[in-house]
Parts: C-alpha cells; sequence; structure tokens
C-alpha cells in the first residue's frame, strides 16, 4: 500500500499545481485585456518625460503598437488554450484522489481525454494565433513579424494515453467497472 499512498501525493501535487496554472492563465488573460485597453486608451496620449508610450515602445522595445496588439491577443489565446487543459487536469486529479485509485474505468478514461487535449489544444492554439495574425495583418497597418511556438506536446500527450491504457487494465483486472466506461 506504500505505492497507493505515492501516487495520491503525486495526485494532491498535481491538483494543486494544476490549480495554481489555472489561476495564472486566468490571470495573464486579463492583464493582456489590460494591456490592450491600456494601450488603446494611452499609447499616444501618456507621455513619460515628455515621450509617449508609443515611442517608447518603438525605440526600446523595438515593437510597434499594432504588433503590440497581436502580441496580446496571442497571449489572450494562450491563456484560454493553457486554463482549459489545466482545468481538465485539475478535474483529472480531484477525481482520482475522490476514488483513492487511478484504477477506474472512468479515471482511466478521463486521463486518456487529457492526453489527447494535450496534443490537440496546442495546435488548435497555434492554428488560431496564425489566423488572428493574418486578420489582424490585414487590417491593421504596419503590423511586424509575430512567432508563437507552442512547444506541442504529443510526447506528455502520447504519456497520458498510454498511461490510461495501463489504468483500464488495472481496473479491469481489479474488477472496477465503474458504470462510466
Amino acid at each position: 500500500m506504500k505505492t497507493i499512498s505515492k501516487i495520491q501525493l503525486l495526485s494532491k501535487i498535481g491538483k494543486i499545481l494544476s490549480k495554481i496554472t489555472y489561476i495564472c492563465c486566468i490571470v495573464g488573460f486579463f492583464l493582456c485585456v489590460a494591456g490592450i485597453i491600456s494601450t488603446i486608451i494611452g499609447a499616444e496620449t501618456i507621455t513619460i518625460g515628455g515621450v509617449t508610450i508609443e515611442s517608447i515602445l518603438e525605440t526600446e522595445a523595438d515593437v510597434n503598437v499594432n504588433t503590440l496588439y497581436v502580441m496580446l491577443v496571442a497571449g489572450i489565446i494562450i491563456c484560454i488554450g493553457e486554463a482549459v487543459l489545466a482545468r481538465f487536469a485539475e478535474n483529472y486529479f480531484k477525481k482520482e484522489l475522490k476514488d483513492g485509485t487511478p484504477f477506474t474505468l472512468s479515471g482511466a478514461k478521463s486521463m486518456m481525454r487529457l492526453g489527447i487535449l494535450t496534443m490537440c489544444i496546442p495546435v488548435v492554439v497555434e492554428i488560431l494565433i496564425e489566423i488572428t495574425y493574418i486578420i489582424m495583418k490585414n487590417v491593421l497597418t504596419n503590423v511586424g513579424e509575430v512567432n508563437v511556438d507552442m512547444n506541442i506536446s504529443f510526447g506528455i500527450g502520447i504519456m497520458f494515453i498510454v498511461t490510461s491504457l495501463i489504468c483500464r487494465y488495472g481496473a479491469e483486472q481489479l474488477g472496477n467497472k465503474d458504470t462510466n466506461n
């Protein structure tokens, strides 16, 4: 029974880290929205030492305001995608802790879904960012290049899927065939 207590400890840690990630994504989302609003309101009007924020961005950060808008919208899309993934992970860990074991059919199904989402969400996020970039580049003037590498997690997704199969097998061996298969 020593191993199951280690699994439960890892699930508690996973639940906490998933919750922290989710909260950080929500905060990041609102900071990006605040960044867009404050840039719209103050890029040309707010001055610091007689210099506008827009000119500070262009000289110090080598980014123009329209490129900044694209970057902030990309940040919003990334935060939404990662928040969804973090929420699914948190729900898996909560369920595993409630069940007391990873060896349930519904738990294995949840882990399989988490593996698929771990592979798919970053791809969808990257596609949405590219579409947004193309649209904004056609609507706004002088939009610079924006490169976003989502570091697509196929390896981690495959690991979740393989682990879900092991958990499913364990559930079948234990005769733990709950009704949520």
